[in-house]
């Protein structure tokens, strides 16, 4: 069976963080640690740092999204494919989406989650992926590499995940699970 997750993945250093490390606004453990943030740059202070040397690209096509997963995919040890089926489950590929509960963007972020990995623009594919695909990585590693405990996790929440002892019997969390389990095994 193919991995969905490397637990000893650490994301790649960026030339963002490279131009913070050599400020000493970053040491080396922050930069490799995908939830470090404390005494560390966020995110944001991260993309604001990558803007600073680069203009800022133009919101990404749809071609681009396909490329944005791979990157995030890669950076984080968590499987494209795995990456792809959440995005179709959660917005069908559209980065303008919002849920009745309020998600956003492509992969569906609650507001509390993109503060929390320094979102500034939910709606900006290349931030929803980044922070998403960061908080996919976080709950894989949280629940040992357990797929569907992830996923789980992703739509219901870790807490209701601990709370049950697995995937909680609600109905949406539980079609969710399937959905994109069933997505993977479509795309071996």
């Amino acid at each position: 069976m193919t991995t969905l997750f490397n637990r000893s993945a650490q994301p790649a250093a960026t030339p963002a963080a490279a131009r913070l490390r050599a400020l000493g606004w970053l040491g080396v453990s922050q930069m490799n640690h995908p939830t470090a943030t404390a005494g560390g740059p966020s995110f944001s202070a991260v993309l604001a740092a990558q803007r600073s040397a680069a203009p800022h690209p133009p919101a990404a096509a749809p071609m681009d999204i396909d490329g944005l997963i791979r990157q995030a995919a890669r950076r984080y040890g968590v499987d494209e494919r795995l990456v792809r089926a959440v995005v179709r489950a959660e917005s069908n590929f559209n980065p303008r989406a919002v849920s009745r509960a309020g998600a956003k963007g492509l992969m569906q972020l609650m507001d509390a989650t993109a503060r929390r990995y320094g979102v500034q623009d939910p709606f900006d594919p290349a931030q929803n992926l980044e922070a998403g695909v960061r908080y996919l990585h976080g709950l894989l590693h949280q629940f040992h590499g357990d797929v569907r405990l992830a996923l789980a996790a992703y739509n219901a929440g870790p807490a209701a995940v601990q709370h049950y002892d697995g995937v909680p019997p609600y109905h949406e969390t539980r079609a969710y699970v399937s959905k994109v389990m069933a997505e993977l095994r479509a795309h071996p």
